[in-house]
């Protein structure tokens, strides 16, 4: 795991590397420091997406290994296939064999690809659960696709919730990403656990966002869980990948991951700018009253 990890971010190197020297614009996207990691497209990109969380370094390496296998495949039979030209050619080998069945050669090409497919299945499948659910989850955010922007639920943290949509071309700030940016990022801790709840309002959406290997679909009448985790501050953007109707390029999705202080500070000031106008005010906390079973039989009835 460790080695393809370093593969891969080896040739992420280089393809980033071409990238800059082809490109002006790439040094905007793949900026560093202050405001973290920016996970987005760079032009001339090879590879996928730097990854910014653990389940995004799992897809990275499971992809190193599927290349080295079809690679290694591809390698062989372009060489027997050469081979088979230059030794079995007409003016060399005017009789041709009559042979047809070959009880070695067939046991071979039936095992060695079961056993490579063997070899695929079990990292596959142990990913496919790992990015299923959340076992041990630190918070809970709903995620629900409507035509045609995101809207964003924090159950755990006063139920406020808010809608995210795309910035305008003509209201592009410096730094901003054209297509990619939103007036109300996804804000979330990080090195946190979260549960993603999704579901649809209108038609089916995606909620994808590559450089966190998070993709989940939003079904109106569904419920699908999955989760995320980013480890490394900064802001990843994703679109829905699902063509939803006339508005799809509409669904842009930007997730800041900031420190647990900032992300506190946030939800503070969240709070009170999404609140609603007809929620009402959250109740004072009082100590529990003694209540005994013939009082809670009386409630129930």
């Amino acid at each position: 795991m460790r080695f393809s990890s370093m593969l891969h971010r080896g040739l992420a190197a280089i393809g980033i590397g071409g990238a800059l020297a082809l490109s002006g614009a790439a040094p905007a996207l793949a900026q560093s420091g202050e405001s973290g990691m920016v996970g987005a497209p760079i032009p001339w990109a090879m590879g996928l997406q730097a990854s910014g969380g653990i389940i995004k370094d799992y897809i990275s390496d499971f992809n190193v290994l599927l290349f080295s296998i079809i690679t290694v495949i591809s390698v062989f039979v372009l060489a027997l296939l050469a081979w088979c030209v230059w030794r079995y050619r007409a003016s060399v080998n005017p009789v041709p064999s009559r042979t047809s069945h070959h009880t070695g050669l067939e046991i071979a090409w039936t095992v060695i690809p079961v056993l490579i497919l063997v070899v695929i299945a079990i990292p596959s499948c142990r990913l496919i659960y790992f990015e299923d659910r959340a076992v041990n989850a630190d918070m809970t955010i709903n995620v629900q696709g409507r035509q045609w922007y995101w809207h964003y639920q924090f159950p755990d943290h006063g139920n406020f919730a808010f809608d995210s949509r795309p910035v305008p071309d003509n209201e592009l700030r410096p730094g901003q990403l054209r297509s990619l940016s939103v007036d109300e990022p996804l804000v979330i801790p990080v090195g946190q656990n979260i549960r993603i709840i999704t579901t649809g309002q209108d038609v089916i959406h995606s909620f994808f966002v590559p450089s966190l290997g998070v993709q989940k679909y939003t079904i109106p009448g569904r419920t699908l869980e999955t989760w995320v985790r980013a480890d490394r501050p900064g802001t990843y953007y994703g679109q829905c990948n699902q063509i939803c109707g006339t508005n799809h390029w509409f669904m842009p999705i930007a997730v800041r991951a900031v420190s647990r202080e900032d992300f506190d500070k946030w939800v503070a000031e969240a709070r009170t700018r999404f609140a609603r106008a007809d929620e009402p005010a959250a109740p004072a906390i009082a100590a529990p009253a003694q209540t005994d079973t013939v009082q809670i039989a009386e409630a129930r009835r």
